[in-house]
């Protein structure tokens, strides 16, 4: 529980709505809560992760195994391996979800309102418009409102806005309102919170109507498609293709060649079953899984999955400054003399005039107070002049050794005209016209580093004087400048740098001034391409924006909607992935827009929800760690498309050219599916499988014309081996059905298992890159398991019968010829793919 400080403004001059009035407007307009997400209920969520082209397509291939091919076990065993994938992925994120919410339990706030013309402490959700709330240094603003009275106002917006300082607000007095509504002096919003001063307003808007409410509600939007899940559809849609042609092919073949029907369409099913990678979801849902295990020991919730492989293919992080690129905390960071040399006379006069005045210190007096204690002992305090917001300037009077001498700090602009000397070196002197102009140089190039300046002036008084006013700030000594500065955080520079050897780029996306994120930019090593302001893309379409955030690393006085625009269209670009990492209201609906969003543990709790991925400590070489974890989940998938591709997929393919020359089927399909079997089963250690540190060097990407070429290329090299091994046995050793299949069986087993070794690493296999000892282990294993099968008596089983010794040295010898000659063409590929 919260209680609001004592408010020193007039109350009785708003006397604020009645409760009977207030209770029906409750009714009318709701309770003043925002709900950040709508979460389904666990069994429908768990029906959610079925919603996949590939899973759906394995669900039917289990179907027809099933019902008509009377394959059993083998539909069980792809069901089974649907599920897996399902339950990994659900449990994941539910346990991020529960983790997510903890992280969101908030206190409850109270809230001071008019009511009935007395002032009274309200639960804030009860706030509703018309109320008349009263503001103090502290104060959570429960609501959009228009500000009525102010004394000191000050607030906190860098939630919504992403501006590092705090901004004055005070009714608008005929003044003409700012063009943006974030911008109006007279209006104070929901989510931001009062920094110093006093007000009272009218609250014109609660609940989902406020500002915060309207980008919390996008929330409950579908999410488009990211691009790991782009590529994904894409990927089972060409599978899905594949299986048609291919399959509808082996079907009128065999029926043309006057072959039973059903025997032909249940060897037909069986390629199919052959040429669907049923493995993969499991893969996929694994390797994320110990993705985010490993992250989470990083200190980084993961709330979904697959945004681990969205993460490992960004080529481009988008990001707010404040908050992120920079601690949120104002700090003193140059206290100069008029000749811009360090002066510790400069910050002790600045020191004093912070620590004894009795307003409500304002992040610039923090900052003074912070950054060192000198010995004041010599001084003590005699009276004030406090700051107002016409002459913007404070002053205190300290008595040194009976001397007495005032003070004075504020805005360069309404220092220094109250001054007529300068101290430099220790002497005062007067000041004359060319050094003022200095003076003022001195000031605007601060400004233009992103600096927030305050002028600093003394001046000796008369020892009988006992009142002090504004008159006596006259014919003081400017004494210097206190700069200040929300400072970049300590590990940004080397993020940065850990990103572009990464290949990743940076660009800000920020609502504070375009001058100082450059600072900020030049201290943390971005080098700016371009600066753009929000307004620079109203009227322009998407691929003009897309454009010009290509060329441009800085985006500064930004919306929301201006940013989730920005991120929108760089997601149209093609080999573009666009993560983003926020922490603001702000941030929401770009965190949403983006192929990954990031947050950390103290962001408000619309960004945490909105985001993919939240960083339990503001460490952000977690950035580093999840794209590398990314990377390696994507390489090890990787390898398992390509060796589904360099070996399943051209066995299948054999398989049908056999079906055609042969007599009899070159493997029934129980042969087929066990093999299928067995080949999944030597993968089921690819996650653990160590990547070769060259591969997580650059975004990773799906390259489905890539994809079509190694398969062409590796899938042809399979095939010319698969053709050669029919040749042998059936033409030169003239072996019957059973033995024939034996022998393919041996063969194919061999070359699908072993080949994982070689493509597996763009190395050369064990002696510069050797497998994890799980996968090896398990490979071996598989390989045993599978001749052992074909080679004894349990092979009568499958239709298998023992082979000849020399029939299966000749099988070992066309295996081990295979091998050599994927390794041949593997090292020409990659060669051919990094000269395009």
């Amino acid at each position: 529980m919260k209680r609001v400080g004592e408010h020193p403004l007039d109350e009785s001059l708003f006397p604020g709505l009645s409760s009977r009035e207030a209770e029906a407007l409750l009714v009318q307009y709701g309770e003043n809560s925002v709900n950040h997400t709508h979460r389904l209920r666990p069994v429908i969520a768990f029906l959610k992760e079925f919603n996949s082209p590939l899973l759906i397509i394995l669900l039917a291939i289990a179907g027809i195994s099933f019902f008509v091919l009377g394959e059993k076990t083998n539909a069980i065993i792809i069901v089974a391996m649907v599920c897996i994938s399902a339950v990994v992925d659900f449990v994941n994120t539910f346990r991020s979800e529960q983790a997510t919410l903890r992280l969101a339990e908030r206190v409850k706030t109270l809230s001071s309102v008019v009511r009935d013309g007395v002032a009274r402490d309200i639960d804030a959700r009860r706030v509703v418009p018309g109320d008349i709330v009263l503001l103090s240094a502290g104060s959570l603003i429960p609501a959009d409102a228009e500000v009525l009275e102010a004394r000191d106002f000050f607030v906190n917006q860098s939630a919504m806005t992403g501006e590092a300082f705090p901004v004055e607000r005070r009714p608008l007095a005929g003044r003409t309102p700012a063009e943006r509504l974030l911008e109006r002096d007279d209006r104070v919003f929901l989510g931001t919170s009062v920094v110093s001063g006093f007000a009272t307003v009218r609250v014109l808007a609660t609940g989902k109507s406020t500002e915060y409410g309207k980008l919390a509600d996008r929330l409950s939007s579908e999410n488009g498609e990211t691009d790991f899940e782009k590529n994904i559809r894409r990927f089972s849609l060409f599978i899905m293709r594949l299986n048609f042609v291919l399959v509808g092919l082996v079907l009128i073949v065999n029926t043309l060649l006057g072959r039973d029907f059903i025997d032909s369409l249940t060897f037909s099913i069986a390629i199919a079953i052959g040429l669907t990678p049923e493995l993969l979801p499991v893969m996929l849902s694994v390797s994320l899984a110990r993705g985010s295990v490993r992250m989470a020991k990083k200190h980084a919730v993961v709330k979904n999955l697959s945004s681990i492989q969205n993460f490992g293919s960004m080529t481009i992080l988008c990001t707010d400054k404040t908050g992120t690129l920079t601690e949120d905390k104002i700090t003193l960071v140059k206290h100069v003399d008029g000749k811009g040399n360090d002066s510790e006379t400069v910050f002790l006069f600045s020191y004093l005039n912070s620590i004894y005045q009795t307003g409500v210190k304002n992040p610039l007096d923090r900052a003074i107070v912070e950054h060192g204690t000198p010995d004041i002992s010599a001084y003590e305090k005699v009276d004030e002049v406090p700051f107002d917001f016409v002459r913007r300037r404070e002053s205190l009077v300290v008595s040194e050794a009976g001397v007495k001498i005032l003070t004075t700090k504020g805005a360069p602009e309404c220092v220094l005209p109250i001054v007529s000397r300068i101290r430099i070196g220790g002497a005062d002197r007067s000041l004359d016209s060319e050094e003022r102009r200095a003076l003022e140089a001195q000031a605007h190039s601060f400004f233009e580093e992103g600096f927030r300046v305050l002028a600093i002036a003394t001046k000796t008084l008369d020892a009988d004087d006992y009142t002090y006013d504004v008159a006596d700030e006259s014919e003081m000594t400017f004494i210097g400048f206190a700069a200040f500065l929300d400072p970049p955080k300590k590990d940004a520079v080397r993020t940065i740098r850990e990103l572009a050897d990464l290949g990743v780029s940076v660009k800000i996306l920020t609502g504070d001034s375009d001058v100082l994120t450059q600072k900020i930019c030049k201290d943390i090593g971005i080098p700016i391409e371009g600066v753009a302001l929000g307004k620079d893309i109203d009227g322009l379409s998407e691929s003009e924006v897309a454009a010009l955030a290509v060329r441009t690393t800085v985006f500064a006085r930004v919306s929301p909607a201006e940013k989730e625009r920005i991120i929108t269209a760089l997601r149209t670009l093609p080999e573009t992935v666009v993560g983003y990492m926020g922490d603001g209201i702000n941030d929401v609906t770009a965190l949403k827009a983006a192929d990954v969003g990031l947050s950390v543990e103290n962001a408000v709790p619309v960004a945490k929800d909105a985001a993919n991925i939240i960083l339990l400590e503001k460490n952000f070489s977690v950035l580093k760690d999840g794209i590398e974890e990314g990377r390696k989940t994507f390489q090890n998938t990787l390898k398992y498309i390509r060796m589904w591709l360099s070996s399943n997929f051209g066995n299948m393919f054999s398989m049908m050219g056999a079906s055609a020359a042969l007599p009899f089927l070159p493997m029934s399909p129980q042969q087929i599916l066990l093999n299928n079997f067995l080949y999944d089963a030597a993968q089921v250690g690819l996650p653990t499988d160590h990547v070769d540190s060259e591969s997580v060097r650059r975004p990773s990407r799906w390259n489905l014309r890539g994809i079509r070429r190694y398969m062409l290329v590796f899938g042809t090299i399979s095939s010319v081996f698969d053709f050669l091994t029919f040749g042998l046995l059936f033409f030169v050793f003239d072996l019957g059905e059973r033995a024939f299949q034996t022998g393919w069986f041996v063969e194919s087993l061999a070359t699908q298992v072993l080949v994982i070794f070689i493509i597996r690493t763009r190395r050369l296999p064990f002696f510069q890159s050797a497998p994890s000892i799980f996968l090896f282990a398990n490979i071996a294993l598989v390989l045993v398991v599978g001749w052992v099968i074909a080679l004894s008596s349990l092979g009568s089983i499958f239709g298998f019968e023992p082979l000849p010794l020399p029939i299966f040295f000749l099988v070992v010898g066309i295996t081990l010829l295979y091998l050599g000659t994927v390794e041949v063409a593997k090292r020409a590929f990659d060669r051919l793919v990094q000269m395009e």
